[in-house]
């Protein structure tokens, strides 16, 4: 099997994945109604009745939870930081380099405060995991749009976890294809692969 339909493959169960999702939505009988987060009624009295009170939930806590917690939370320090430095290189070099930019809303998504079987610390717990969760996607599209642009050749070692675009990458040593691909006028897109 060849690796265009390796990629094919991979594409085509994505796809499948979505639609189980959604048919999981469906399941857990939750939609979106302009634009915000709707459960049925009946939904939303049982997780109602499934949040545990926030003097329970404090009194439950592993003591090293607690004490860990400001280590954690200090990360939101570097992490504003990341956010302002990445925004901004993308601000600036992106129209120069002719690729598109990447909505940064896309990436962070706060929409877990409307279960309302989670008391306020798991919200807060949520709301800085998708914060920190989200900002790291939003640095790696943009790193790797840059990459795409600057060096679009795979490793000579098998990386873990790379980006969607890596696949499209040159081959580590086809010098030809590299020439090919940098030589390329076609903007790079943060919608889509490398041509």
């Amino acid at each position: 099997m060849n690796i265009k339909s390796l990629m094919d493959q991979i594409r085509q169960l994505e796809a499948e994945l979505d639609a189980e999702l959604a048919r999981r939505a469906a399941e857990l009988r939750f939609g979106m109604e302009k634009g915000r987060i709707a459960f049925e009624d009946e939904v939303l009295r049982r997780h109602r009745e499934l949040k545990t009170s926030l003097l329970k939930f404090i009194a439950k806590a592993n003591p090293w939870v607690v004490l860990t917690a400001p280590v954690i939370y200090s990360l939101i320090v570097p992490l504003v930081l990341l956010d302002v430095f990445v925004s901004l290189y993308q601000a600036i070099c992106f129209p120069v380099y002719k690729i598109d930019k990447v909505k940064r809303a896309d990436y962070l998504v706060f929409d877990r405060h409307h279960l309302a079987y989670l008391n306020i610390i798991e919200k807060l717990n949520c709301a800085f995991c998708s914060y920190a969760n989200g900002l790291i996607a939003y640095t790696r599209e943009i790193a790797s749009l840059t990459e795409a642009y600057w060096c679009p050749i795979k490793h000579a070692k098998r990386a873990q976890n790379t980006h969607h675009r890596y696949r499209d990458f040159a081959d580590f040593g086809d010098a030809e294809a590299y020439q090919t691909r940098i030589s390329s006028s076609t903007p790079i897109s943060s919608d889509t692969k490398t041509p």
